[in-house]
Parts: structure tokens; C-alpha cells; sequence
């Protein structure tokens, strides 16, 4: 009976749908639901954008594009070293998969360091009307995001020391890894919507 149930707890972690793991699949729709989450701060965010004659509002300045610019290729950038990180563990190249998650890291860190800055030179403040709370709402928890996100990949990171991925078991990293191009794709979203347009 023992036998039967360590077998039957085998195979469910060995199932797939589509070619992809149950893991792969349950950290898909966590992804998901994050984007539902910033979906409706963007359409939020639109919805107040234009409701108002005037965006930003008077007596707000217009948001400046150099600084957030930049942190968008910091950021973009810190995604091909990630990667990168994780087919290698995939080969089972520690050495590699912690130098190159490493530099995402730091990248990543750089950008939360310019967003600090920004809020700090923005000229407004959360409490400044519908325009600061909104952008200061919405990018913040972007923020928090990828600091979460920076965890996550130093969790792994503390785990590849300890040698416990291997080229058949790393899941770890490779959810870690969905997880940062996620914060990616949803700033590209923010850069959009909140600078741009």
C-alpha cells in the first residue's frame, strides 16, 4: 500500500498537460492572476487619465522620460542574463547560472535604486490628487513586485550554492525565471501607459 501511494505521488509530479509540467502550469496561473492584478491598475489608471480634461492635472508638471527610459534598459537588460542563468543550470553549469543571475540581480537593483530616485525629484507626493496617487499606486507596486521578484532569484541563487538544482531538477530557477520576465513585460506596460501616452 505504501509502495502504491509513494508511485501514485511519483507520477502526479511527473504529469504534464501540453508538454508542460503541473509546476510550470501552477506558476503560469499565478503569472496570470498577477496580470489580472496590474490590468486593472492600468485600466484604472486610463479610466482617470481620460476622465479629465488635462493630464497630468494643473498644477502638475508633465512626467520627465529620461530617467524612466533608462530604468527600461536596466530592467530589459536584467532578463538576458537571467536567461541566460537558467539554461544554464539547465546544462548543469552552476558556476554560471550564479554569476549570471548575479548580474540580473544587480541590474535589477539598479532599477529599483533609479525608481527611488525618481520619487524623490518627481515633484509631487501620493497625497497630490488623483495624478500623484495613481502614479505613485501603481508604479509602487510594480516596485514591490520586482523586489519580490529580487528574492525569489536570491533564493535560487542560495540554493544553486548548495547544489541542490540539477540539469533534471530546477524548476526553481525556471520559475523564478517566468516570474522576472514578468515584472519585465508588465513595466513595459507601465512605461506605456503612464509616460507615454
Amino acid at each position: 500500500m505504501a509502495a502504491m501511494g509513494a508511485h501514485a505521488t511519483a507520477h502526479s509530479t511527473e504529469m504534464s498537460i501540453g508538454g508542460r509540467s503541473m509546476q510550470w502550469w501552477a506558476m503560469a496561473t499565478f503569472i496570470a492572476s498577477e496580470a489580472i492584478f496590474f490590468a486593472t491598475l492600468i485600466s484604472s489608471y486610463l479610466f482617470l487619465r481620460f476622465s479629465l480634461p488635462a493630464w497630468p492635472p494643473p498644477p502638475h508638471p508633465r512626467l520627465e522620460l529620461t530617467l524612466p527610459l533608462i530604468n527600461t534598459v536596466i530592467l530589459f537588460s536584467s532578463g538576458v542574463p537571467q536567461h541566460m542563468a537558467s539554461q544554464a543550470i539547465k546544462r548543469g553549469d552552476r558556476k554560471a547560472h550564479q554569476r549570471l543571475t548575479i548580474m540580473a540581480m544587480v541590474l535589477g537593483f539598479l532599477f529599483l535604486c533609479g525608481q527611488a530616485w525618481e520619487y524623490t525629484h518627481v515633484g509631487f507626493t501620493p497625497s497630490d490628487g488623483v495624478f500623484g496617487s495613481s502614479f505613485f499606486v501603481t508604479t509602487g507596486f510594480h516596485g514591490a513586485h520586482v523586489s519580490v521578484a529580487l528574492i525569489f532569484l536570491l533564493v535560487t541563487l542560495i540554493r544553486s550554492y548548495r547544489g541542490h538544482f540539477t540539469p533534471e531538477h530546477h524548476f526553481g530557477v525556471e520559475a523564478a525565471t517566468m516570474y522576472w520576465h514578468f515584472v519585465d513585460a508588465v513595466w513595459g506596460a507601465l512605461l506605456i501607459t503612464i509616460y507615454l501616452i
